[in-house]
């Protein structure tokens, strides 16, 4: 390790540890030349920071114009050196010497103003413009003459800098230095002895220049000196020292001051010029001094760069002899700096719902021009949500003003201008381009609220019908659109399997072929749902129509192609013009004119006897008949619908010209016909026939079997040997009893409350009394009881029939002896007629009845009756038919009494009306069977008493 690289670490280590933080600034100290990622310092832990936050907060290092020399580590928390810094080429002269940057974090935003002091080390060896200079100096110079020498240059400072010069081989001349206001030494040469050309003419002297550096470094100029002539008097300046002021960005050629200098001597000695004498490059081409002692500007000044300038200039006459004096030019400031604004930190993209004063963006402002020159004033430009704050001297902020919607504004085009206080003021602008980004805050519009669309039917499966198209206000994903098919059904089966829906576009496609005949309409919805988070979603309601295609052929109906048909129509040869002899049927199952139909004659045996009706289908002759047409014609019917194209159906008609139908015969045994026939229509025919004569002979069974079971049970209870007694069917309005028994019996009574309803009410008596003819009927009786109460329960649930309006209760028409009647409400009666009496009702009656005849006396007690709430309730006694002399069958002959064989003979007549009943029954049609006739006219007493006398006899 070489003593320069130990000299800079222990450097570096004493400007470490004189680091310092004042108001939150870090300030550091290294020796330039420092290799490539040295050490600065650890700036996480100067600052107090975590490098976890380094990391989240994006640490950077922002110089703004200048170069980056120093990196940050955001790993370790650390500066290190990037680029080699020359400290001479960065600052010159200037001391201190030193970086200015500073440290930014984000979220949230902060600001570290760093400062890096660069000092110097001796990496720079004093050096001369001119590595020799030639001197012509008169013998005559007296001692004591002064010789103005170039001075060094050593870019070094302080220590490292030009220290001291040394003249070698200079027995005649002796350095003299001379220490300026601007810290520099002016060099001279002195004679010491006097010169004399005869003995040395030329002598070559060696000035070196020295710093003060470790280590020691140098630089030399040979002097080369030629011994003139006497030239005893040297230029003198009137002035030590010149004073100008210059404006920056004078242009060239622009005059700044006038030097002079006088010699005493004569003629070419006393000639004087003048020139300038720094060595330093940067001058010399920025300035000129000519003949006539006027300085010229030569370059372009800046005030910004430098604020002054020091010229040496040296006034010489032709013997050699010069003399030194110095310019000192100020430079005045002008406004020609417009403000520098660099961005420090800025985002591109903010989101919509940002709160108000969110920093979107930080900037330093910086003008180089002086006083109110230097003054900066920021703002942006009008009706936009955002403003500018000044946060520290010569930085800003743009934070946001109000809300924002994307929707109205997706973009700002934010315009920072800043204008300095001048005159005139001069102003620089940037533009921010922020973007808003997007929140999910509008649902999906459709462009129409419902949707209609058409399609042919027979379409090929897939087929595009339509899209539906919704937009979204929103940005990229939460705009991005999405469709959905809602479930729901048509006639039953899901609208998924009709329709099908592209989620991306939208297009409408079809799952199926559609058949206009099956379906002609149909509707569905659909859901447009974006991609947001959530995702907002819309409906709209799309109507498919299925438009009609021209793809069935009429059908004939009649007359039916069969195989075993000869002849299918007869015309008399006697028939007129415009017979008609039979008329085509045909329907098309399509619709609109593709189910219009037109009739046309194809074939004919006889063109001129027949035509054909082109829109009805008849056919009709269009002459006579006369004996000379033939007897077999045979005609062709085409059948055509008006579709495009148009589809046909034809049909054969067989005519036969005859008057009789044996004649037919006789002329149509060799005759051919077609066999043509559509084997579908066959088909369905010969299966309907089947089907309807299976349900015929079903039916036929099934009543038959009810018929039997029906009189298998009225033959039980006809050799019951029961006397026969008067039946009265239940809501029948009219007297159960006369009183002809002993006792009195309290019988169940039903009776409805309104004869518009089939409530009724059941009125059970306190004692009730069960009549046992004969213990060996406990059995049936009980039996038929448990039949009647099942019956009666079936019974109550039916609804109540509308009344027989045709049919009324006349008082001829009342069972009963004559002279006996109602009361007018009696015959005006409007309650419906009783249904026909079940067995268990017949065998309720008929065991009623037993008991009432074997009990009866020739004394006849007041009895108990029923009487039905359709009468009035004023009804009494007096007004109940006498029953004590016969007891009459409704509908019947018979007539009961209280003489055995008059009973025994009423029995017979009774059982033989029955078995007459039941073959009526049976010859009835089942659905005749399910509504009664309205009963007959019951018998009066005359005719009664007629029909015994008969059985009597």
């Amino acid at each position: 390790m070489s003593d320069r690289t130990m000299t800079r670490q222990v450097l570096l280590f004493i400007s470490v540890l004189s680091l310092s933080s004042v108001h939150g600034q870090v300030s550091y100290s290294i020796p330039e030349e420092m290799a490539k990622g040295s050490l600065v310092g650890n700036i996480a832990q100067d600052l107090g920071l975590d490098i976890k936050r380094l990391k989240s907060g994006k640490a950077r290092i922002y110089t703004g114009d200048s170069a980056e020399y120093i990196e940050l580590n955001k790993e370790r928390g650390v500066l290190l050196i990037k680029e080699r810094i020359d400290r001479e080429a960065l600052c010159e002269q200037t001391t201190p010497c030193a970086l200015h940057f500073q440290i930014t974090l984000e979220n949230p935003m902060e600001l570290y103003p760093v400062t890096v002091e660069i000092t110097d080390i001796n990496d720079n060896a004093p050096t001369f413009q001119k590595t020799e200079r030639r001197l012509e100096i008169s013998e005559s110079a007296v001692t004591g003459s002064k010789f103005m020498l170039e001075k060094a240059v050593d870019q070094d400072i302080d220590l490292n800098g030009l220290q001291s010069y040394s003249l070698k081989h200079a027995d005649h001349f002796v350095l003299k230095l001379h220490s300026q206001a601007d810290g520099s030494k002016k060099v001279e040469m002195v004679l010491q002895k006097p010169l004399d050309r005869e003995k040395q003419e030329h002598m070559s002297l060696l000035l070196t220049a020295l710093d003060g550096g470790e280590p020691l470094l140098s630089g030399t100029m040979q002097i080369h000196v030629t011994v003139l002539d006497a030239n005893d008097n040297a230029p003198v300046f009137t002035k030590p020292v010149y004073k100008a002021t210059i404006s920056e960005n004078s242009q060239k050629g622009t005059f700044v001051t006038t030097v002079s200098a006088s010699d005493a001597d004569k003629g070419t000695n006393g000639e004087v010029s003048y020139v300038i004498a720094n060595s330093m490059n940067r001058l010399s081409t920025l300035f000129h001094i000519n003949e006539d002692g006027n300085l010229i500007l030569d370059g372009q000044v800046d005030y910004e760069k430098a604020r002054s300038y020091q010229i040496d200039i040296e006034a010489i006459d032709n013997g050699g002899l010069s003399d030194s004096s110095k310019i000192i030019i100020d430079v005045s400031d002008v406004n020609d700096n417009s403000p520098l604004i660099n961005f420090i930190s800025k985002s591109g993209i903010i989101q919509e719902d940002s709160r108000p004063n969110t920093v979107i963006a930080m900037m330093s402002v910086n003008d180089p021009d002086s006083e109110s020159n230097g003054k900066v004033n920021c703002g942006i430009n009008e009706n936009i949500p955002f403003t500018i704050k000044s946060t520290s001297n010569g930085f800003y902020s743009l934070v946001t003003d109000s809300g924002l919607d994307r929707e109205r504004a997706s973009e700002y085009n934010i315009s920072v201008t800043c204008s300095d206080e001048g005159v005139p003021s001069l102003s620089s602008s940037v533009t921010l381009t922020l973007q808003i980004s997007d929140v999910n805050d509008n649902a999906p519009v459709f462009e129409r609220s419902s949707y209609e669309a058409y399609i042919i039917e027979n379409n090929t499966p897939g087929l595009s019908i339509f899209t539906v198209k919704a937009r979204d206000a929103d940005w990229n994903q939460n705009a991005r659109v999405s469709y959905i098919l809602e479930d729901s059904s048509v006639n039953g089966v899901p609208v998924s399997s009709y329709v099908s829906v592209s989620a991306d576009s939208g297009v409408v496609h079809s799952v199926r072929s559609f058949d206009y005949e099956q379906i002609k309409d149909f509707q569905f919805s659909v859901k447009a749902q974006d991609g947001g988070s959530p995702p907002l979603s819309s409906n709209v309601t799309v109507k498919i129509m299925i438009q009609d295609q021209n793809d069935n052929a009429p059908q004939v109906l009649y007359p039916v192609q069969t195989s075993s048909s000869l002849v299918s129509e007869m015309v008399p040869r006697s028939a007129d013009v415009g017979y008609l002899v039979t008329k085509v049927v045909a329907v098309d199952v399509d619709s609109g004119q593709n189910a219009w139909l037109s009739y046309k004659l194809q074939k004919a045996t006889d063109r001129a006897l027949f035509e054909v009706g082109l829109q009805n289908g008849e056919i009709r002759t269009i002459r006579q008949v006369n004996d000379k047409d033939a007897v077999k014609q045979r005609l062709t019917v085409v059948v055509e619908d008006n579709g495009q194209p148009s589809r046909s159906a034809t049909v054969n008609v067989n005519v036969a010209v005859a008057d009789s139908f044996p004649e037919v015969l006789s002329e149509f045994t060799d005759f051919t016909h077609d066999k043509e026939y559509n084997d579908n229509l066959t088909f369905y025919l010969v299966l309907a026939l089947a089907v309807v004569s299976f349900l015929f002979i079903t039916c036929l069974v099934v009543i038959i079997s009810v018929k039997i079971y029906r009189w298998r049970q009225s033959r039980v209870l006809y050799h019951s040997n029961l006397p026969v007694i008067p039946y009265y069917p239940p809501r029948y309005a009219d007297t159960l009893g006369t009183g002809t028994l002993q006792h009195v019996y309290n019988y169940e009574v039903c009776r409805t409350i309104d004869s518009r309803k089939s409530d009724c009410k059941f009125v059970r008596p306190c004692s009730q009394n069960v009549l046992i003819m004969d213990p060996s009927s406990t059995g049936t009786m009980q039996r038929m009881q448990s039949e009647n109460n099942i019956l009666d329960e079936s019974d109550s649930t039916l609804e109540q029939k509308p009344p027989n309006a045709d049919w009324r209760f006349t008082q001829g028409q009342r069972p009963g002896p004559s002279g006996a009647g109602g009361p007018p409400e009696m015959a005006m009666g409007t309650g419906p007629w009783p249904n026909p009496p079940t067995e268990a009702e017949q065998l309720q009656a008929l065991m009623a009845a037993a008991n009432e005849v074997s009990e009866a006396t020739a004394t006849l007690g007041p009895g108990t009756m029923g009487l039905s709430t359709r009468y009035s309730p004023q009804f009494t006694l007096q007004h109940v038919p006498d029953y004590r002399q016969n007891v009459y069958i409704p509908g019947s002959t018979a007539t009961l009494t209280s003489n055995p064989q008059q009973q025994q003979q009423q029995q017979m007549l009774m059982q033989q009306q029955m078995a007459a009943q039941q073959q009526a029954l049976q010859a009835q049609p089942s659905e005749a069977s399910a509504q009664p006739e309205p009963p007959k006219a019951a018998q009066t007493p005359a005719s009664k008493k007629k029909s015994t006398k008969k059985e009597k006899k």
